[in-house]
């Protein structure tokens, strides 16, 4: 009995542990972070919603003063553009409950009458794409790039769209500026 319920806790939770941001970053390892001061934001690949895009923005903005750089659009050290990508994928679970009845192995082995159900559910989830890129404005060359992909929920209200977006971006931002290993 322990046993199904630890299957039945697992089967229930592994959609919700599926759902964590996940990131990753890549840098030019010849480039010395130390020296940048200051930013710009162009555009990249931006979200069709205003709304999304000014959190978005505002995040991004957030997190690069809080990385000690200050804005600056005439003569930037890098340059920052997001990225954003929608996918659609499926999750299918299924859940058995119950008990079998007798079979050719015994009772509760092998099929036979029981009383179990199973039941399964499939639904489409929104999977969010974000790209954060950050390039060398002198050199004209990308030297960090940020990514975190998570599940979008499309009926959060404000204050949960504002809460994701700036903890999706502050995970992003983790590891800048990167740590070289000597």
């Amino acid at each position: 009995m322990k046993a199904l319920l630890t299957a039945a806790a697992i089967v229930l939770l592994a959609p919700t542990l599926a759902l964590a941001q996940k990131t990753s970053f890549d840098f030019d390892k010849t480039t010395d972070f130390s020296k940048f001061k200051t930013y710009t934001l162009k555009d990249g690949t931006k979200v069709n919603d205003p709304l999304i895009h000014n959190r978005i923005v505002a995040a991004i903005e957030a997190e690069m003063v809080a990385k000690g750089l200050s804005k600056n659009d005439a003569m930037p050290d890098v340059v920052v553009v997001y990225h954003i990508a929608f996918d659609k994928k499926q999750d299918i679970t299924t859940f058995s409950s119950g008990y079998g009845g007798y079979g050719p192995y015994g009772y509760g082995w092998g099929g036979g009458w029981g009383g179990s159900t199973t039941s399964t559910q499939v639904r489409d989830i929104l999977i969010g794409t974000l790209v954060v890129d950050i390039a060398d404005a002198k050199k004209g060359q990308l030297v960090w790039r940020g990514m975190g992909v998570k599940e979008v929920n499309t009926q959060n209200n404000p204050e949960k769209r504002d809460k994701s977006i700036n903890n999706a971006v502050q995970k992003i931002f983790k590891n800048y500026p990167p740590k070289v290993k000597k």
